[in-house]
């Protein structure tokens, strides 16, 4: 997983950390433990496609790229 462009695509949209987790019901601090360890379930991932709005391809660079 490539956490540097998942927080691009974040700044980029203007979504907080805090925004996020609250569009995906997860806690800030499950959200920082997956940012640090890079994994995310594929319900998870999903979850965060949708809220930011980002194509599959995208995605794919986010969540299936290291």
């Amino acid at each position: 997983m490539n956490v540097s462009k998942l927080k691009g695509k974040m700044a980029e949209k203007g979504v907080s950390v805090t925004n996020l987790c609250k569009n995906i019901v997860m806690t800030r601090s499950t959200m920082y433990r997956k940012l640090n360890n890079g994994r995310f379930t594929v319900s998870e991932a999903n979850k965060i496609k949708e809220a930011l709005k980002l194509t599959s391809t995208e995605a794919k660079s986010i969540f299936f790229d290291r």
